[in-house]
């Protein structure tokens, strides 16, 4: 059985997302062991409704270092899921291709800094892209970076919205990143 930590920051339906995927069965062979905050928020009463050990550690230049300790020591892989807090470097280079993350955008394009919910789509919209979607990729050390696991995308429509964009792009994160999950970890 492989042990995933999860980080979020906000309401956790990614998180709810892979939780009912390992039940399903579409992730095999997999099981969340922590859930981890780094504020406030809906996805650790997820993880308490399921009974998941879960942790709030307050964001701050000392986050990655309070994380390495809480992190159970048979962790298989770190899930970024929704998680808004930067890592590391030290931290993101010792668990090298141990930690993924899911981003709502066609990395490379639309990543980094400030990147994240509503400022991609907007971005997006501006440069009158011609498709979007969402990226699963490996964590480093730069923001947005990693190697790319996996890519699912669609095509806007004219009168797209950032409410519409990012409608569809969370469909997409809800498609890939439970396979993205299952072939790292049982390497198919």
């Amino acid at each position: 059985m492989k042990n995933i930590t999860v980080l979020v920051s906000g309401s956790g339906s990614n998180l709810q997302r892979i939780i009912d995927c390992i039940d399903s069965g579409e992730i095999s062979n997999a099981k969340v062991s922590l859930v981890v905050a780094d504020r406030d928020c809906y996805a650790l009463e997820r993880a308490e409704n399921h009974q998941i050990p879960h942790q709030l550690i307050k964001r701050g230049k000392d986050f990655s270092e309070n994380l390495e300790k809480l992190l159970p020591k048979n962790t298989d892989l770190i899930v970024l899921a929704g998680f808004l807090s930067i890592l590391s470097k030290e931290f993101c280079e010792k668990y090298n291709r141990k930690i993924i993350n899911i981003h709502p955008a066609l990395l490379p394009k639309f990543g980094g800094k400030g990147m994240w919910g509503h400022h991609v789509h907007e971005a997006v919209i501006e440069a009158q892209e011609k498709e979007s979607g969402a990226t699963v990729h490996f964590v480093t050390s730069g923001i947005d970076e990693g190697e790319i696991i996996l890519q699912g995308k669609f095509s806007i429509d004219e009168n797209e919205t950032p409410e519409t964009l990012a409608q569809k792009v969370h469909q997409i994160e809800y498609e890939i990143f439970p396979k993205a999950i299952d072939k790292i970890l049982n390497k198919n």
